[in-house]
């Protein structure tokens, strides 16, 4: 009975341990591919970078890798698993935003409920912007084409 009940203790530690070897959203070393890209790209940055599963099954590898473009700017950068960049992030001060996206916001929320301001390339070159605000104690990024027209509102975590 002991051996059984050593054994069976021994199976659920190493099925624990082994589930537990890769987490989503943890800092990891993306491939040579993806390193190399990235390095080609922008010369001399330095990523953190991240793993995240994104598709309709979570079945797509993406690796997120957050620097610094100058002192105050901050961008990320999203490839997948072989190396080709699927979208560039990047913060833009609120006064970059087209004047309709700038109206739009000015209309709908109040200046303090602007928390950051991006520009998103994604890898077919289209472009968009997206505004986190913070309503009613809930984070949502409000997106707008690259005219400024309001897309969508998407509640985040």
């Amino acid at each position: 009975m002991k051996k059984a009940f050593l054994i069976l203790f021994l199976l659920c530690s190493c099925l624990l341990t082994a589930q537990n070897q890769i987490a989503p959203s943890s800092v990891v070393t993306p491939p040579e591919k993806v390193l190399f890209t990235f390095q080609k790209e922008y010369p001399g940055k330095v990523a953190v970078w991240a793993l995240k599963y994104v598709g309709d099954d979570d079945d797509e590898i993406r690796y997120e890798g957050k620097f610094k473009t100058n002192e105050n700017t901050e961008s990320l950068a999203v490839y997948d698993n072989l190396g080709v960049l699927k979208a560039f992030e990047t913060q833009i001060p609120l006064s970059m935003l087209p004047l309709k996206a700038q109206g739009y916001l000015k209309k709908n929320y109040p200046a303090k409920a602007i928390r950051e301001v991006a520009m998103v390339v994604d890898d077919k070159n289209k472009i968009t912007y997206e505004v986190g605000v913070e309503k009613d104690s809930k984070f949502y990024d409000v997106v707008f084409d690259k005219n400024g027209g309001f897309d969508v509102i998407v509640q985040k975590d």
